[in-house]
């Protein structure tokens, strides 16, 4: 969440931060139920301070005798308008919780204005586009006719938007799932397996509650949630702890499975790997000194490309502008890899520096050289989507006979395979 004092003491930041994302958000009835609210708790603990000293005052003139019969009823009396008035606090900070919670994250100063994905920046390009001298196929055409891609009986063991992976098909997911995690682990990152359920708290520790709870597969008859993706668990690994200083940047890299609904997506990208209800995914996550976050963010998405380097596919890094920002997000960078069988760029990781709008909603704060407490900066970042560079690696290195070529750096986790089938 936001700093509540920037809502309070410069609103026109906020304002035109929600200008700029093209966002509607009533600030004004948030400032009257903040206001609301600090009067109550300054009304509660002025009480509170009258009760003790006359409690002190009571228990005074017990021991010299003298009888405080109204004193105690006053006591009494205030006792039972304090409750009032905290049930009456409860009720206000439950409300402004819950409006602060629906207010999106402040964009950094450097990210483009725009309204969406065709006003993104691009800021640079690696390698180029493979040239070939036969039309090439789409991934879904190349995985059927190899038979490592089962669209059809996934819809049968399932439904829609679910693949069955088989025999070399499998095996290249996990190769892609192990070459990553290896990948990321040599430049530091610590890896962790995480639950792949989470609770309410952990949701909204993140950002994913409670705005987008109709987006996320939710357990019957349990307050838990399947994961999004694993940002969620993974940066609530360190949820209501005070870090030390020099522990930062504490670096995590994880693989689970993401499991999310597309409610937003109704007919969109319906063919093949691209949108799936279930997917795996390999995800960096950072804890970062608020003063380093941004040059953090750098290297985050530097170790997100390396992948498709080691690979030797072709992509592009843009910035994403403010209407296309994702709601927790300060700053993020889309990694786009090129899709010849589809003639398109399709997005396989985005990094995002967040600030402290996560570590506010999960109270992740580190202690400084000094002593004072503050909030961490989080950051994270795919590394990469594995069905997607399964797709990518499909189309890039397809060749005229139906087959694929493995990149070499894959070959050592595919037991020396070099080529499909």
């Amino acid at each position: 969440m936001i700093d509540p004092r920037i809502i309070r003491e410069k609103p026109e930041i906020v304002y035109e931060s929600l200008k700029k994302r093209g966002v509607e958000f009533d600030i004004e009835t948030l400032l009257n139920i903040d206001e609301k609210r600090r009067k109550l708790i300054q009304e509660t603990e002025k009480m509170k301070n009258e009760k003790n000293e006359l409690s002190d005052e009571i228990a005074r003139l017990k021991k010299g005798s003298f009888s405080p019969s109204d004193k105690i009823e006053h006591l009494r009396v205030l006792g039972k308008t304090i409750e009032n008035i905290e049930q009456q606090l409860r009720v206000v900070e439950k409300k402004w919780e819950d409006r602060l919670l629906m207010m999106p994250n402040i964009p950094h100063s450097t990210v483009p204005v725009g309204r969406g994905d065709e006003e993104n920046k691009v800021v640079r390009v690696w390698g180029e586009k493979p040239a070939f001298d036969f039309q090439p196929l789409a991934h879904w055409d190349i995985g059927e006719k190899l038979d490592i891609l089962d669209f059809k009986r996934a819809a049968k063991i399932t439904g829609s938007r679910f693949t069955l992976y088989k025999s070399l098909g499998a095996l290249l997911e996990r190769a892609l799932i192990n070459f990553m995690l290896d990948l990321h682990t040599k430049e530091g990152y610590i890896e962790v397996l995480p639950p792949f359920m989470v609770n309410r708290e952990t949701m909204t520790g993140t950002g994913q509650l409670p705005k987008f709870e109709e987006e996320l597969f939710k357990l019957e008859g349990l307050d838990y949630f399947l994961i999004p993706t694993a940002e969620v668990p993974v940066t609530n690994i360190h949820r209501d702890e005070i870090l030390k200083e020099d522990e930062l940047p504490l670096k995590y890299v994880s693989y689970t499975p993401c499991f999310r609904k597309e409610a937003g997506a109704h007919g969109k990208d319906t063919r093949g790997l691209t949108r799936q209800h279930q997917f795996n995914k390999v995800e960096i996550v950072k804890f970062a000194h608020p003063e380093k976050s941004y040059q953090e963010l750098e290297g985050l998405l530097q170790d997100a490309e390396n992948v498709l380097k080691q690979l030797r596919i072709h992509y592009r890094v843009s910035m994403l502008c403010t209407g296309d920002l994702g709601f927790s997000a300060s700053k993020t960078y889309d990694i786009e890899v090129w899709l010849p069988g589809q003639n398109i760029y399709r997005e396989i990781s985005s990094c995002s520096n967040f600030e402290s709008f996560q570590a506010r909603r999960a109270k992740i704060r580190y202690r400084k050289t000094g002593g004072k407490i503050d909030f961490v900066h989080t950051l994270n970042g795919s590394g990469l989507a594995v069905g997607r560079t399964v797709m990518a690696i499909m189309e890039n290195f397809q060749k005229s006979d139906g087959s694929i070529t493995i990149p070499e750096v894959l070959r050592p986790y595919m037991h020396g395979i070099s080529q499909i089938p």
